[in-house]
């Protein structure tokens, strides 16, 4: 049994692609968690999605054995973090089941957004914060100008960071011997009733669902009860162990150590991240504080581009589900697309991932309609609704007020890219929240935007106009009024459900007119006139015809009088109007494909 005093927790944080994932593999490497032979770059992401963008996308954690330089032997729990901000509940969990940081920073490419969030997150779960300045190795490594940057953005003291090259091995002793030293060892009584704390947790087909846990009091063994506290359910549990990467059965788990607990949990659903574990027998008197259900922020229908996959795409999705909790699905029926599914993501990159998994890992084709968000809407009546796509809006007459959520942006630029930055965020309808200088040739802007603005093509624009260097990190920050309407798409008279959006009154005829245009280029030309419109309720916003194919029934008229070409020419005319009235206009599967590819 190891005392508490030699344990330390602690997590590592970065923005995307500042070398988080490398350094954890150093320090695999220097305690010898794992031998040579077993190594592999980025040894922690299991998922091949995870290796190929170089994100981490699950959370993992990895208990590591070291002798530091006073000849004491210290349990060392590494729990490695997801970058990407869709993540950011699961960072915050994570966190919470630690006692410090290290905060890896490029110095190649100085602070960013999402290194100024890590650092805030962490000081409001008052965390020791180790700052370390990697890729010194580099050509533009610029050492001094990241200092003065950790200073003045994060207000820590750059004389404590360490200097590192996780790729080279330079400086990660020094990284482990600042752990020991720097993280205060976890509080927490051993006597005191079970109180653990979920950070993650996947399906297993053989064991079940399998939970990461951080114990903050008491203890769990094998044969406790334990009973989770956001839905009572109670579990006998069957193993308790460590993960060194590779699963050690340990039989015990104590106050301050972290490790998985196995209780034959059927479904990842009940396991939620933040929730507290406590003993059935004698339980403790209140949960661990900042648990909250994950909400979806991002909405998409996912549709098979073949009918006969529909089966296929629901059993994937609850495959999927076993082992992401944190994205929903809804069967839904499109006049257009057929049966299909209203599914909810935590972001883009979230949607992105369960996209591109579906169709690698279940051999799926699949069409996914415009991202939406989901709105707040106050009926005439006082009832209030939330919806996430478009077909569900009530009929124009009776809301009385709609909602959209509101984010709170920071943006990291380079001074030069400022100028296209701001005329960006201004045509998004973002309210400038704070403006400050952190280098002479780096600003932090904060700004408050609507979501449903920036999961188009915000972030795409955002890397355009800054040729890159701009870097994005936001949260939920609540809803907000707004002059929003529901613009629906009308194909020869009939409404095309799948291609309706809401957007703020003053773009709809833009996006209208722009969608309008897009489709007259897409359907096919029929032997009558095909009206695409579109409208708000009852009033047409935007018109394109699409001409009809016609005979040319004057090829036999050569000479003679003009009545008689004026009468054949009524003639097809009346025959064309005869037509339009029983004509129906099948929209080809390519039309859709091209226009609800997201960010088109």
């Amino acid at each position: 049994m190891t005392d508490v005093r030699l344990i330390r927790n602690f997590s590592i944080v970065a923005h995307i692609d500042h070398g988080k994932s490398t350094l954890a593999d150093r320090l695999l490497e220097i305690t010898g968690a794992l031998s040579r032979r077993e190594m592999a770059s980025q040894v922690l992401d299991s998922m091949d999605l995870e290796r190929e963008r170089g994100i981490t996308i699950k959370a993992h954690a990895v208990r590591l054995t070291y002798r530091a330089r006073d000849g004491q032997e210290y349990q060392l729990n590494l729990i490695d973090t997801p970058g990407h901000v869709d993540f950011s509940y699961e960072v915050s969990r994570s966190l919470s089941a630690c006692e410090g940081v290290l905060l890896v920073v490029d110095a190649s490419q100085g602070v960013e957004a999402q290194t100024v969030a890590n650092a805030q997150l962490a000081m409001r779960h008052q965390l020791a914060i180790i700052p370390v300045i990697n890729k010194i190795d580099l050509p533009g490594a610029d050492v001094e100008t990241t200092r003065r940057q950790i200073e003045h953005a994060l207000a820590l003291d750059p004389a404590d960071a360490l200097l590192v090259s996780a790729k080279q091995g330079i400086g990660v002793e020094d990284v482990l011997e600042a752990v020991v030293r720097r993280i205060p060892p976890p509080k927490g009584s051993l006597q005191a009733p079970l109180r653990a704390l979920i950070f993650d947790s996947w399906y297993d087909a053989y064991r079940g669902v399998i939970v990461l846990v951080r114990v903050v009091e008491g203890s769990v063994s094998v044969g406790t009860r334990i009973r989770l506290w956001s839905n009572g359910q109670v579990y006998t549990v069957e193993d308790v162990g460590v993960l060194t990467p590779k699963s050690v059965s340990t039989g015990r788990l104590r106050a301050g150590e972290v490790g998985y607990i196995i209780a034959n949990i059927k479904r990842a659903s009940d396991t939620r991240i933040g929730d507290t574990i406590t003993d059935d027998d004698q339980p403790s008197s209140e949960p661990l504080p900042g648990f909250e259900e994950i909400k979806p922020m991002v909405f998409a229908g996912l549709y098979p581009v073949e009918a006969s996959q529909y089966e296929g795409l629901r059993d994937a999705l609850e495959k999927l589900r076993l082992n992401d909790s944190s994205f929903v699905h809804d069967p839904e029926t499109s006049v257009a697309l057929g049966f299909g599914f209203r599914c909810g993501f935590l972001g883009l990159l979230h949607m992105e991932i369960i996209q591109e998994r579906l169709e690698r890992e279940f051999n799926l084709d699949l069409i996914t309609t415009a991202p939406s968000v989901r709105y707040r809407l106050t009926t005439k009546s006082g009832e209030v609704l939330f919806v996430d796509s478009p077909t569900k809006f009530p009929p124009l007459g009776d809301i009385a007020q709609i909602e959209e959520p509101i984010i709170t942006a920071m943006i990291m630029t380079r001074a030069e890219y400022l100028g296209g930055i701001l005329a960006l965020v201004e045509e998004k309808r973002g309210v400038q929240k704070g403006f400050e200088y952190i280098a002479a040739d780096r600003v932090l802007l904060t700004y408050e935007l609507p979501l449903n603005e920036i999961v188009l093509d915000f972030y795409d624009r955002l890397k355009s106009v800054s040729r890159g260097y701009a870097s994005l990190d936001y949260h939920f920050s609540g809803y907000r009024a707004s002059d929003l309407v529901k613009v629906d798409l009308l194909v020869a008279g009939e409404p095309v459900d799948a291609l309706s959006f809401i957007c703020h009154r003053d773009h709809a005829q833009a996006r209208a007119r722009a969608l309008c245009e897009r489709m007259r280029r897409l359907i096919p030309r029929q032997l009558f006139e095909v009206a695409i419109q579109a409208s708000i309720g009852s009033k047409i916003i935007a018109r394109e015809n699409v001409a009809p194919i016609r005979k040319n029934v004057l090829a036999k008229c050569y000479g003679g009088d003009v009545s008689r070409k004026r009468k054949l020419l009524e003639k097809q005319k009346e025959g064309k109007k005869r037509m339009k009235r029983v004509g129906r206009v099948d929209i080809p599967q390519e039309a859709f494909l091209s226009v609800l590819k997201v960010g088109s």
